[in-house]
Formats: structure tokens, sequence, C-alpha cells
């Protein structure tokens, strides 16, 4: 089973979403970003995952040195179809794979998100994009 579909198992169980995986060489660094649905991430939670997966990835076998559990702070990344789904009508920022009217880069706000396409408001404006055409998608924080 691969790492990330072993913590997303492990983490959905004790109530929380994993959003990234970040691993340097193998050995070293292992920085994990989760989120809560109902009020984000606490501190009190990142030491209970802490805790948790420190005796799970001794079991597994898995090799790290240090190893952090995070927030994904305001400009969390967005990866799944649910997460588009649960931040509609918020803005974004978003650089594509292959480019839509010769541009990758684009700023817009969550319209819908209908079978993996994308509907991003731009400049008042509609562009469907697949969500499989996305290298990175980021909410914009709201300060």
């Amino acid at each position: 089973m691969a790492l990330y579909e072993l913590l997303d198992s492990i983490l959905v169980g004790m109530g929380y979403e994993l959003i990234e995986v970040e691993q340097s060489a193998p050995g070293k660094l292992l920085r994990i970003f989760v989120d809560k649905k109902d009020g984000g991430i606490t501190i009190d939670d990142c030491v209970a995952i802490s805790n948790h997966l420190n005796r799970l990835l001794t079991v597994e076998g898995i090799d790290y040195s240090r190893l952090e559990i995070s927030s994904p702070g305001l400009d969390r990344p967005l990866k799944k179809e649910s997460d588009f789904i649960r931040f509609a009508g918020k803005s974004i920022k978003i650089k594509l794979r292959i480019a839509l009217q010769g541009q990758k880069n684009y700023i817009g706000i969550i319209r819908e998100i209908n079978d993996g396409i994308l509907g991003l408001e731009v400049e008042g404006r509609v562009l469907h994009i697949e969500l499989d055409n996305l290298e990175k998608a980021r909410l914009i924080p709201e300060l």
C-alpha cells in the first residue's frame, strides 16, 4: 500500500482529512498536512496525530528521521473533487498542465464542479477546466 493511501485511511478513521504528504530523501523529513472540516487543526490535533503515526510508521517499516504534522494553511491546496465542492464560491489560483486559451495560470471563483470539470469564473466568464489538467490549485486567503 502506498504511503498516501495508508495515511489517508488512518487519518480518516481518526476524523481528519489528509491533504498532502511531502517526503524529502528517503529516511529524512516526512511532512504531513492535515485538516478537519469543523474548525481546522489545533496543536492538540497535531500532537495526537504525531503520536499515533509515530507508532504506525514504525510498525509499517517507513523510514524517516523527522515527522512534521501541519495544517495546510490559509492558502491550502485543493486536490480532490470534494475539495472544490467544499470551497465553492471561494477564490482560487490555479496552474494548468496544458494551456487553455493560451494561458496556464488563472485566478477565479469556484462556481461549480461536475464530473471532474471545474467551472471557474474568471473576469465575468466561466471557464470549464478538467481537474486532470490542474497542476496546482490553491485557495486565496480571505483576510
